[in-house]
């Protein structure tokens, strides 16, 4: 994938940013007077030098799949323009690409799904590439967001595997409560993103750590679908691009009454064995209705069917290693 990337006629700032080469951002932000960190390869934190402003502390990743890369393209047009005037980034910012190993080799992950290793307990996948990366991760993101005392969000963004009824929606960790949510949901909803899921259930996920163990306003967000360098559709995340270079340049974020269609979580489908298997394709849709009593899934002597109500399947995947999440099953809130 590296060497199509190179091939690619990419704008430099994607490909630096496809490479985790932070070099020209960071140069520019120390140039306009910030505090530049790069505590790891493919993480840059840059912070106000003035110990009297109390700025929002922005967190975005992209990459944390490594064949998810519409979110590096956009992302690399944002950081680009601030380079440009370093002087108008109003928020403390940190940005992380994730799995940079997976990224070069144009595959979702090398051992195992970085999106799952954000925890302590990992059994037997303790040993892999994702969960060195987490941990690395994790310590970058306790330093950031240990600094004063200021509004903390994080935004990890992807593009889901299949399409989907809403093209762009959210998961979004329920143990966010309050005004903290309702402004999490108003971000969401000015940036054009369709549908929100509460998540209740332990994930494992970048967005749900940041939001359990510092209190920020997290979510994953889903940017359209899995596309290859230079192929992607950018009109699908225009909406999100518009509210971060808006908040990075402000500090502040943009009214709106407008609010994702908003679901929660009633089952998770975990896969305990290899004779797991869902009643249907594989390709399914995200958001699909199964009506109450459908069969979901079977797996051996366990079986997984509707409740009593409608509920809509979100991110099927019965190929993920026996012990992982294979989908979501969601409700209407």
């Amino acid at each position: 994938m590296m060497q199509a990337i190179m091939e690619n006629s990419l704008h430099d700032s994607v490909r630096s940013l496809a490479e985790a080469d932070f070099t020209h951002a960071a140069d520019s932000f120390a140039n306009a007077g910030f505090k530049v960190r790069l505590p790891a390869k493919g993480i840059l934190q840059v912070v106000s030098s003035s110990h009297m402003l109390r700025r929002p502390r922005l967190l975005l990743s992209v990459g944390v799949h490594g064949d998810e890369t519409a979110p590096i393209e956009m992302l690399a047009q944002l950081l680009a323009a601030l380079e440009r005037e370093p002087h108008a980034l109003a928020v403390d910012l940190m940005v992380v690409v994730g799995n940079m190993a997976a990224i070069t080799e144009g595959k979702r992950f090398i051992d195992a799904d970085l999106n799952r290793m954000f925890r302590s307990d990992r059994g037997d996948l303790a040993a892999t590439a994702e969960a060195a990366r987490a941990d690395v991760i994790m310590r970058a993101t306790a330093s950031f967001f240990a600094g004063p005392d200021a509004d903390k969000w994080h935004l990890d963004l992807h593009t889901a595997i299949r399409p989907s009824a809403y093209p762009t929606f959210a998961v979004v960790p329920a143990i966010i409560a309050g005004p903290r949510r309702e402004a999490l949901l108003g971000l969401l909803g000015r940036a054009g993103i369709e549908a929100a899921i509460l998540n209740t259930k332990p994930a494992g996920t970048y967005s749900a750590y940041s939001a359990a163990s510092f209190g920020a306003a997290g979510a994953t967000v889903e940017l359209g679908q899995v596309g290859e360098f230079g192929n992607n559709d950018l009109g699908i995340a225009a909406g999100m691009s518009r509210t971060l270079d808006h908040f990075m340049r402000t500090g502040r974020l943009e009214q709106n009454e407008t609010r994702p269609r908003v679901f929660r979580v009633a089952q998770e489908l975990v896969k305990r064995s290899d004779a797991f298997r869902m009643a249907f394709g594989k390709d399914t849709q995200n958001f699909t209705p199964l009506q109450p009593g459908s069969l979901i899934a079977e797996d051996g002597d366990t079986t997984y069917r509707v409740g009593g109500e409608t509920e809509y399947v979100v991110f099927p995947n019965p190929d993920v290693r026996p012990g992982l999440r294979a989908g979501l099953m969601v409700v209407e809130d």
